[in-house]
């Protein structure tokens, strides 16, 4: 499988209203960290995250995670 680009080696630390919301996982989205549809034609697909009410996370940047779409620290090891 191929690896993700490294979209930043930082997580992207939001509070998110409730809704739904595509995680990029090709790491090429303009707009990270959010699915904007370009991993079209490749291998990857975005994370959907539903939430039900407002929550504050941190969403990893770096694809590495072996959480997705959660930060693990991951991008402490690039």
């Amino acid at each position: 499988m191929c690896k993700a680009n490294v979209a930043d080696k930082k997580p992207a630390v939001i509070k998110l209203e409730a809704g739904t919301y595509y995680w990029c996982a090709c790491g090429d989205s303009k707009g990270q960290p959010f699915c904007d549809g370009s991993h079209k034609g490749g291998s990857f697909h975005p994370t959907k995250i539903v939430l039900n009410e407002p929550t504050q996370m941190a969403l990893c940047n770096c694809k590495q995670t072996q959480n997705p779409p959660y930060c693990d620290g991951a991008h402490g090891k690039l």
